[in-house]
């Protein structure tokens, strides 16, 4: 018979287990955590858009839009798109599902999204994404809780000290208009220095030039006008507000006047979180005011702020966890005490503890894989002893070995073992754990290993 041959993984996906799924676990986990900190109310949004949610809300001239969409036509005919990003399908949920009557709403989400780019050190086809967003508050104040929100993050993830809040205005819009007119005057004056890449900017997106990667556009860029030049009353007294919010706050930033949002959208505030762990792969987490973004997509002007942060670059920066190891292994004595061992091993996990059974190979085979997976405790179950509700538990620390018998009136042994695991956990001394032993249940004889 040929032989079946069986296809790869998909260029620019990832199989997440062990090491890099512990991390990926730990980055989940602390969004959460954090997320319910600061009253975030989770959201959950399709995979899928019509393409239409996204090349309105990021642009037809864009990258995204031009390169990188993974975007087919369903059986139906209609335009689908793989999302690239939260933000444009939640602002479409936002005005399709009601939500406008929740404003100001504060909300997560997180989950895979899809570009088509070349894959890199932290960069994949198929990626994940925290996704943060607060729509319907226009004022500074919500600027400051989620970069705040974003700051303790990163430190609840221990790499607070290992990245830097970068931050920028980009005004109101009779600023952005007015820096707009003078940006593409001076890269007019420049055009035979500027890239091909940024010749197409200048016609439609010349903000976009600020921060190109080309060497041959740095010298034009880096002589451009500052926004500050321009900055209305309101949009500079908007952006102290910001700054001194994140000043009380304790979250340490720094200026950078090239840090832009090309889309017209884009208002006030655009910030990104950097470290250099990542070589050029440096961004972890990003975002800005997006106060037009609603509008575009065809509801009444609304304002917002959000940003996304990448999973995988997160992790690469996270200590790794530790393997999540069973609390008590269960051992069945002898075939007889198979469905006994099976029931006791409900019962503790009823009780919310991580207990395993060891059910292969012979008794010390079995305990060198309890030892080896560092539980605290072996509980050897044995079909007579069970019968009358007693079990036998090994600490594996100290190797003391004891019987727990059920008193009568007493406490269910089953909690029993339970204190006696939690106790073995925190390190209690033999003396006061025997004492514990004896006045609650009593110490009724040895395990197997002794017999």
């Amino acid at each position: 018979m040929a032989r079946i041959e069986t296809p790869n993984r998909v260029r620019g996906t990832q199989d997440i287990f062990g090491e890099d799924q512990r991390r990926f676990a730990k980055v989940l986990a602390t969004f959460e955590h954090v997320a319910r900190l600061f009253c975030f109310q989770r959201v959950d949004i399709p995979v899928f858009e019509s393409t239409a949610v996204f090349a309105r809300s990021l642009g037809e001239t864009t990258d995204v839009v031009s390169k990188e969409m993974y975007s087919f036509e369903d059986r139906g005919g209609d335009s689908l798109t793989l999302r690239p990003e939260f933000t444009a399908g939640i602002a479409r949920a936002y005005l399709t599902e009601g939500w406008q009557r929740f404003a100001p709403l504060k909300i997560v989400s997180s989950g895979a999204a899809f570009r088509y780019e070349r894959p890199q050190k932290g960069r994949f086809r198929q990626f994940h994404q925290l996704d943060a967003e607060i729509i319907g508050a226009a004022e500074p104040a919500a600027e400051v809780e989620l970069l705040t929100f974003a700051s303790q993050l990163l430190s609840e993830l221990g790499i607070g000290d290992e990245v830097t809040l970068q931050l920028n205005t980009l005004g109101d819009a009779e600023t952005r208009d007015a820096w707009r007119d003078a940006l593409v005057a001076h890269f007019e004056a420049h055009k035979a220095e500027l890239s091909e890449d940024s010749l197409t900017r200048l016609e439609k997106n010349p903000l976009r030039i600020l921060d190109s990667k080309d060497p041959r556009d740095r010298p034009a860029a880096d002589s451009a006008p500052d926004i500050d030049e321009f900055l209305t009353p309101d949009a500079r007294a908007f952006f102290e507000a910001v700054t001194s919010g994140l000043d009380a706050a304790g979250v340490a930033w720094t200026r950078n006047p090239r840090l832009v949002r090309g889309l017209d959208y884009y208002r006030h505030t655009a910030f990104e979180f950097v470290t250099d762990r990542l070589g050029a792969q440096g961004t972890v987490l990003a975002g800005g005011r997006y106060d037009g973004l609603i509008e575009q997509l065809g509801g009444p002007p609304t304002a917002g702020i959000g940003w996304a942060a990448g999973v995988e670059r997160l992790a690469m920066l996270t200590s790794e966890p530790e393997a999540a190891a069973a609390d008590i292994v269960v051992i069945p004595i002898g075939d007889e005490a198979r469905t006994d061992a099976l029931e006791v091993l409900t019962e503790l996990r009823r009780q919310a503890v991580r207990a395993d059974m060891a059910f292969r190979g012979n008794l010390k085979k079995r305990l060198q894989r309890a030892n080896a997976s560092n539980a605290t405790l072996v509980v050897f179950v044995d079909h007579d002893r069970w019968s009358r509700r007693e079990l036998e538990v090994k600490n594996l620390s100290t190797g003391e070995q004891n019987v727990i018998t059920q008193k009568e009136a007493g406490p269910d042994v089953i909690e029993e073992v339970y204190l006696a695991c939690e106790a073995a956990k925190l390190g209690e001394p033999r003396d006061r754990l025997t004492a514990l032993n004896e006045a609650r249940f009593g110490i009724v004889g040895k395990g197997p290993e002794s017999e």
